[in-house]
């Protein structure tokens, strides 16, 4: 299970990278189309605001699966201790009670504009449970990864495999004393 929604988490992040590698491409053909051809376009504002919501949503997953997201490690900068795994494991309890808050009101919204036909205030006139299906989405992946990270955390790992998620590289500025500086 957690190898799938790991799988999940993956497919997740690569798809974003491309949304926002997307909303690169439609921007600066809105900027060739405006300023070199004064024909601005009435789609690409709208598309591109929407691709961003979806990635960044889609992108949270995979941040948490592959620890990139903001963590003090002040006080428990060992890995493997107990009081690191307990402060862990708070952290991704915290995340996973804002992520069940989060898609059961998301899904609530969601279904109110679904069945009320809701649409953006715009030329396209999107319907607005496309944007607000991100929400839920976006948090019940992470909601997932967050699970998985907490069994991983107390999953026993063999001696001889490597742990299976990056830890935080050691301090290596000049200045710290043993550390040594990087070419």
């Amino acid at each position: 299970m957690i190898r799938l929604i790991d799988t999940l988490s993956e497919l997740a992040g690569r798809l974003a990278a491309w949304a926002f590698f997307a909303v690169g491409f439609f921007i600066t053909y809105e900027v060739v189309m405006r300023y070199f051809f004064t024909m601005p376009t009435i789609w690409v504002d709208e598309v591109s605001r929407i691709t961003q919501i979806w990635a960044a949503y889609l992108a949270s997953a995979y941040a948490l699966r592959h620890r990139e997201m903001i963590v003090i490690d002040v006080a428990f900068r060992r890995p493997g201790t107990f009081a690191r795994k307990l402060v862990d494991t708070f952290g991704l309890l915290v995340i996973a009670i804002f992520c069940l808050v989060t898609v059961w009101y998301g899904i609530e919204i969601w279904w109110a504009s679904t069945i009320r036909g809701h649409t953006t205030d715009s030329y396209l006139a999107v319907p607005k449970w496309f944007t607000q299906a991100s929400i839920w989405v976006g948090f019940g992946l992470l909601l997932l990864q967050a699970a998985a990270e907490t069994v991983r955390i107390w999953r026993p790992q063999p001696p001889d495999q490597p742990e299976t998620r990056r830890e935080t590289p050691p301090d290596t500025r000049p200045d710290t004393p043993g550390a040594e500086a990087r070419p």
